[in-house]
């Protein structure tokens, strides 16, 4: 049977057909179907739901809803087709929408479960001697390009990890002015790390 277009059906036939459908007509659904099923699903469904299965469940669902709604269909001069249009884009914009979130849930288990079964592996342990050395080296040299006090208090509490009234004793300085110049000496250790 050759289907018409949405341009080659006569308005007065379609409401002839809409009217016999809202009267429980199952042939009249069948008319419908066959004058817009194809092009709905092609037009409009399946680009924006790339996903074939999904598109005809979309399909079946758009031309269910319409059965249940064609008492509100109101015609405006217009064709049904633009109505169950609307219908079908609202379909796929919630059914695309749930399958995105279904699969980024999926990909997420997927990735948690690629770390648990790599985390439960023991990893080869680096040699980190160089990097070590390397590093103690940047803060030397930084350290040397620092005031001699602010130098001091960062030696004594980091490197050396003094209490705080040691470090404050050694300098002969009050715990307060020692914080002040622990402060200090980190902002402008910032400045010149690394060297």
């Amino acid at each position: 049977m050759n289907v018409p277009s949405t341009d080659t059906v006569p308005l007065p036939e379609e409401q002839e057909v809409i009217e016999r459908l809202k009267v429980g007509d199952r042939a009249a659904a069948g008319t419908l179907y066959r004058w817009y099923g194809d092009r709905i699903y092609r037009q409009v469904i399946l680009p924006r739901l790339p996903v074939r299965e999904l598109a005809e469940d979309v399909l079946k669902d758009t031309f269910r809803l319409v059965l249940e709604r064609i008492e509100q269909f109101k015609p405006q001069q217009r064709s049904i087709f633009f109505w169950i249009r609307r219908i079908a884009i609202n379909r796929s914009i919630d059914v695309y929408r749930s399958y995105q979130r279904t699969r980024r849930m999926e990909e997420r288990i997927v990735a948690a479960d690629a770390v648990d079964r790599t985390m439960s592996q023991a990893p080869p342990r680096p040699d980190r001697k160089p990097e070590i050395e390397e590093t103690k080296d940047m803060v030397r040299r930084s350290l040397d390009k620092l005031n001699p006090r602010y130098a001091m208090a960062l030696k004594l509490r980091l490197i050396e990890d003094r209490d705080r009234e040691e470090c404050a004793e050694i300098m002969n300085v009050s715990l307060g002015n020692f914080d002040v110049i622990l402060h200090r000496a980190s902002k402008a250790f910032r400045k010149v790390y690394p060297p």
